[in-house]
């Protein structure tokens, strides 16, 4: 009797591990960004930009080095891409996150979240907008 009390608890054990798996197996993951007042902002609540010279689905940033301490990407640490979000990897190695094929950035100068400051510097960036 104890036997078949211990296999029917284990078989229900492993039909919800089975089940949990399959549940969180399709499960999306969560946006690295997402929208607020009509533009792309990150996790920090800061607004994100986009770069005119990334051409979109290159996979790969054109901002790197001194461009990249004044326009610091998204980074990518983790996490998997689907939809309309994308992995690029920089000249330096790292991955970081692009929308709709274009990598994403905060600008060093925004100082609090709404700040949108970067917006059309050097006629090159703009906010990111979903």
């Amino acid at each position: 009797m104890i036997r078949l009390v211990a296999a029917a608890a284990t078989a229900a054990f492993l039909a919800g591990c089975s089940t949990m798996e399959s549940m969180y197996g399709s499960v999306a993951h969560p946006a690295p960004a997402r929208t607020y007042d009509g533009a792309l902002v990150g996790a920090n609540d800061m607004t994100l930009y986009t770069f005119d010279r990334d051409p979109a689905g290159a996979g790969r940033s054109a901002c790197n080095g001194p461009c990249a301490t004044n326009w610091p990407p998204l980074l990518a640490d983790g996490g998997s891409a689907s939809g309309d979000w994308t992995i690029v990897r920089r000249d330096d190695g790292r991955s970081q996150w692009a929308y709709k094929g274009k990598p994403l950035y905060y600008w060093a100068k925004d100082r609090k979240p709404g700040d949108r400051t970067g917006d059309g510097v050097n006629g090159a960036w703009r906010v990111a907008r979903p």
